[in-house]
């Protein structure tokens, strides 16, 4: 094999990529509440219900970087109330460069979260067997769709704050 210091690095449309750099991932907030213990952790009757929220917040930080947070508020309730409460923002700075203007809001809204989301899952999945559960497994997030509802909810809306601040 030969290397060859001729040719020109593929730019990113060319190499198939988002020109997404990812700088930092982190925890910005975790919170675990398991208010009947130890009563909660005895055997339960029937399957517990379990409610997951997900939300996805684009903050400027300089030019063409940005702080993506996805927040994931999980609940826990059992037949005699509530099991636990697990709460995680989970955070990544993105450099998007050279990305078209009219592209932005959905590569930060459905990508960025979409690379933050195994890690937020395993995170979630810890502090519930931590807190004394079985791991809880979040099924994956459509981040797509969830655009797209948010999209169509805004055009029905009266002017709102945008989703980018």
């Amino acid at each position: 094999m030969t290397d060859s210091t001729d040719a020109p690095a593929p730019t990113p449309a060319e190499a198939g990529s988002l020109p997404i750099r990812v700088s930092a991932q982190y925890v910005k907030d975790l919170s675990f509440e398991n208010p009947r213990a130890p009563r909660s952790l005895q055997a339960q009757e029937g399957q517990p219900k379990v409610d997951v929220q997900v939300d996805v917040k684009a903050t400027k930080l300089a030019d063409d970087v940005y702080e993506v947070v996805l927040t994931t508020t999980v609940k826990g309730t059992g037949d005699e109330g509530p099991l636990f409460l697990a709460e995680l923002s989970y955070g990544g700075v993105f450099a998007l460069e050279g990305l078209a203007e009219e592209h932005l809001q959905a590569v930060l809204l459905v990508e960025c979260p979409r690379l933050l989301f195994p890690f937020a899952r395993n995170i979630v999945a810890d502090i519930t067997r931590d807190g004394g559960f079985p791991p809880l497994l979040i099924q994956p997030v459509d981040f797509a769709q969830l655009y797209r509802q948010s999209q169509k909810e805004a055009s029905h809306a009266p002017a709102e704050e945008a989703l980018i601040q």
